[in-house]
This record gives C-alpha cells, structure tokens and sequence, in this order.
C-alpha cells in the first residue's frame, strides 16, 4: 500500500456553454495528469453547470450514462488515474439530484452519492438561495476503496453537519472528499474552519474543492480548495481564481494523529453514539 498518494484539486471555472466545461475540463485534467502524475484527480460541485436550481433541469443527465460520466470515464481509463468527478445535475426519472461520481483507472463507476444536506440559505443583504428548488435530495452514503484505502464523498453543505461526517470516519475512512460551490460571504466566513474542524475532530484528511471566483457569474464562488491534515493543519490551498493544485496525502499522519490523541478510544458510546442508519 501507497505511503503517499498525489491528489489534483481543480479549481475551475464555470461558464453556461455545458459542451465547452466538458472540452476546457478534459484538457485540465490531461495537463495535470501529463505534467504531476497525480493518482485521483478532484472536480467541483456542479462544474458543467451554473450553480443554480433553475438550471438543474436543462443541465440535468442520467447517471451514469450520459455525456459526463462518458467522458469522466473514458479520461479516467485513458490517463490510469481515479477521477472524483466532483458533481453534476442527475436526472433520474422526473427528479434531479446534485450527484457526484467516482471513476476507477479501469472506467468503471466504483462511487455515486446523492447531496443529503441540499444549500438553503437567507441572508439580508446578501443571498437568498433554496437549492431544492431545483434538486431532490439524496439518502445514502458513498464509500469507495483508492489502492487500498476507503475514501468517503460528500458535497459542499453536508460539511456543516458533524454526524454526517462522523459516520465516514466510524466506517473506517481516511480521507472525505467535498465538491464546494460555496458563495464567497460564507465562504470567507467559515470555509476554512468548517474543513479544518470535520479533519481535527475525526482524525482525518478532509479535502475541500471549489469552483473558481468568477464575479460575472450568477453565483459567485469562494476559491481556496484546499486539502487539510488528520491534525487539522492546511496542506495545500488555492488561491480565488482558476487554478489546480496538486498535493501529496501523507497517510502516515492519520496513523500519527489517531494514536497520540486517543480520540476515538475514549469516546462514551454507552453516553452517546453516530451510527450509519443506512446499514
């Protein structure tokens, strides 16, 4: 088993032509690939669309059949890499999910999560957004093995709830994947400590990868993706605009980590417990 793995977190940028994501995202993804030989390659929340509900419809696709997995698939064949294809708007029937995908080296769907925690926000002054307005939400988890290692999927908001993110670490994960499309208020104000938080409280890498900032958007992202440590330290993070950043994940430092700071072996389950209620 790996002692490293090298992670790419591209910070994209969102235009309306889907067609024209999908070409600019292709050819990110074999330039990080052909210039840092990364091992998983990580997308945003909703990058072949604008981050709106009222777009969920027109951009939607069935999963994993359509022209985005198609292509994340063929990329993730092509080049031996996993790709966490961050998120895309699914149709399933008449409902739509904000839905992310992982895809091994072989082209196969080996993880598929639907948003639990959908966006609903109301701030004076600032924002009033209601992503179910365009999205149903999801009811399961998504664990997925990379070269040995279980590897957990959320998306954007479901970081704010604790337990959500207690069941990835009770179930063994060592890293927590986020696609973000996180607006830039909220993302200033608690985008770091949220990730930082989730990775010190349960001893485990979390990554956290954003949209670019894009000012003439109809929703204006945060930036910063970034990965952070088992000891809630930044790793690697980016900047505001369009960028990718590639990281090596030390795993030794989650071993480190779990066995000086005994977390999870003095935690009161007969007092209080997380479970995975999916099972």
């Amino acid at each position: 088993m790996a002692k490293s793995t090298r992670l790419a977190m591209i910070q994209f940028n969102v235009s309306k032509d889907k067609n024209d994501n999908l070409q600019r995202m292709a050819a990110q993804i074999r330039k990080v690939v052909k210039e840092s030989n990364p091992r998983i390659v990580a997308l945003p929340e909703c990058w072949q669309m604008p981050f709106h509900p009222r777009y969920a419809a027109e951009y939607s696709e069935p999963v994993p059949d359509g022209p985005t997995c198609q292509l994340l698939s063929s990329l993730a064949k092509e080049l031996n890499i996993y790709i966490a294809g961050g998120s895309i708007a699914e149709r399933d029937g008449t409902k739509c999910y904000n839905t992310a995908t992982v895809f091994a080296p072989s082209g196969k769907m080996i993880g598929k999560y639907r948003k639990i925690h959908l966006y609903m926000v109301d701030i004076k002054g600032d924002i009033t957004f209601n992503e179910s307005e365009g999205f149903s939400t999801g009811s399961e988890f998504c664990f997925v093995d990379i070269d040995g290692k279980k590897v957990g999927i959320g998306i954007c908001n479901d970081i704010r709830y604790d337990e959500f993110v207690r069941v990835f670490r009770n179930e063994g994960c060592d890293l927590i994947i986020f696609p973000f499309a996180l607006v830039i208020s909220q993302g200033k104000a608690n985008f770091e400590t949220v990730l930082r938080c989730r990775a010190l409280d349960n001893q485990m890498f979390v990554c956290g990868v954003s949209g670019a900032r894009d000012e003439n958007s109809v929703y204006v992202q945060w930036g910063h993706s970034m990965l952070v440590s088992p000891w809630g330290q930044i790793v690697k993070e980016a900047g505001e605009r369009e960028e990718t950043v590639v990281v090596d994940v030390d795993w030794s430092l989650v071993e480190q980590a779990r066995s000086q700071v005994l977390l999870f072996k003095q935690r009161r389950t007969d007092l209080y417990e997380t479970i995975n209620k999916t099972k």
